[in-house]
């Protein structure tokens, strides 16, 4: 903040006004530290570059268009922005046209919610010109001015809405809730990359479940928005999968919820990981979907076959949001697995595990997806189950960590290297081969995982090879 109150000192003492803004007042209102400190200003590009090099600081021109520049300060950037307004067109999300050069009242009138459109003065005093800081005592998010014309100019505030709301654990004020409603035309101009970006930011907050709700009542989930591909425009929903998750109905002998609700109890029980949150979005979207919907024999739903069904779907659905790849293959592999545990035994534990082990490259990259896959079926039990039964879960968890400590799968935790084996095998796909007979008999129990264990049994597979081959000669 003293940095932010020399470059504002500069700023003024050069005859222009300098006011801290946005986020920042916000969070400074709610005893937060801000973690990025804008500063708006009446000075023109051109003018805080000056000022600013005259104090020794760097100055780099991020936005010159819309009158921003990045100041560096001891150490850290600062955006200083020229006061502006700004009319929007045909883009969802940029302005068409942008006017410096207005006072602060204009600049703050443009911003998007009356919690961000604050203002300090150096002096400690707050600018609040549209009850911001009422509507941040009573946790409501309000648009500024007439909610329809801000959703109007620019879609994603939508989406932002709802991610504040998450943030904070904040509703939506009601004209603002069916502003979105009116403006879901708007989505459809959005990039889907700026639309996945919210999306992660809303499954990551602290109350994502709130956001994720008003997503779905405000229909934004069932709309699209676009991807372009060699200049082509390309109609990209957004996940309209989960909207008939509202209501429907699960067997109440093992569920205390409808889909959806159970489906915001697995997300906000997760752990805070992206490829947790969105495993937990996912993980039950295939459920009352043609072909898996069943009734069972006591007349009630069941969705037998989900797990699998919900992964394929997830793939497609990840792909088409462009959530990055190795994120998506995880959240694909925990849905297809999150529904089948072993029973607390070690031989059922271990079965699974070699079940589970196909494509996977490394004892870390195993483990890591292991303790996920824990998490997120922890979650599921929690997440509104009649009979959660999370004791069996942590006993199946501890005798995990027993085997995987005590028994190898992979070559690399072999107590004999690969060249030790090619030494004696020549090498080739016979050193591989031979490696997983190891890996196989140390996990019957035939074979103890010790250097002086495996080089026996090597000499023996080199005993029998050069047998072999002298018979054929």
């Amino acid at each position: 903040m003293e940095t932010a109150r020399n470059i504002m000192a500069a700023l003024a003492a050069a005859g222009h006004e300098a006011y801290i803004v946005g986020g920042a007042v916000r969070d400074l209102l709610r005893g937060v530290p801000p973690v990025d400190i804008d500063i708006a200003t009446s000075a023109v590009p051109e003018r805080i570059a000056g000022i600013a090099e005259k104090q020794g600081w760097k100055a780099v021109m991020v936005g010159a268009a819309f009158g921003v520049v990045a100041v560096v300060a001891a150490g850290h950037s600062y955006e200083i922005a020229t006061f502006r307004s700004e009319r929007y067109g045909a883009d969802s999300h940029r302005p068409e046209s942008v006017e410096l050069g207005v006072g602060l009242a204009q600049d703050l009138a443009r911003r998007d919610f009356t919690i961000n459109a604050m203002a300090l003065a150096a002096d400690g005093s707050v600018i609040d010109l549209f009850g911001g800081r009422e509507d941040l005592a009573a946790g409501i998010i309000r648009a500024v001015g007439a909610p329809r014309e801000r959703f109007a100019e620019d879609g994603l505030r939508m989406f932002r809405a709802a991610r504040f709301a998450a943030r904070f654990n904040f509703t939506l004020e009601a004209a603002t809730f069916q502003a979105i409603t009116d403006n879901l035309e708007r989505v459809s101009g959005l990039s889907v990359e700026r639309v996945r970006n919210e999306l992660e930011k809303i499954l990551l907050a602290d109350f994502a479940a709130q956001g994720l709700d008003i997503l779905l009542k405000a229909g934004l989930l069932a709309v699209c928005c676009q991807m372009r591909n060699q200049q082509q425009v390309q109609a990209v929903p957004i996940l309209p999968e989960l909207c008939h998750l509202d209501g429907l109905p699960q067997n109440p002998r093992y569920h205390l919820y409808d889909a959806w609700r159970h489906t915001l109890d697995v997300v906000g029980l997760a752990p805070c990981d992206p490829v947790l949150r969105w495993a937990a979005l996912l993980h039950d979207i295939a459920k009352g979907w043609p072909g898996v919907r069943t009734v069972n024999g006591e007349g009630q739903p069941s969705d037998p076959g989900h797990d699998k069904v919900g992964a394929e779907a997830a793939a497609i659905i990840l792909r088409r949001l462009r959530v990055e790849r190795h994120t998506a293959e995880r959240v694909v592999w925990l849905i297809r697995h999150h529904l089948i545990f072993p029973a607390v035994a070690e031989k059922a534990v271990l079965k699974w595990l070699k079940r589970l082990i196909g494509g996977f490259k490394s004892q870390g990259q195993f483990e890591t997806a292991l303790w996920q896959l824990f998490a997120l079926h922890e979650a599921d039990r929690l997440g509104g189950h009649t009979q959660p039964d999370c004791n069996g879960l942590y006993a199946v968890k501890e005798i995990t960590r027993t085997i995987l400590s005590e028994i190898p799968f992979f070559p690399e935790q072999l107590a004999l290297s690969a060249r030790d084996i090619a030494a004696k095998l020549g090498s080739g796909p016979e050193v591989g081969r031979f490696q997983q007979n190891l890996l196989l008999r140390i996990q019957a129990g035939q074979l103890l995982n010790e250097p002086v264990a495996l080089t026996a049994a090597l000499n023996a597979r080199g005993q029998r090879l050069a047998k072999k081959q002298e018979e054929c000669l």
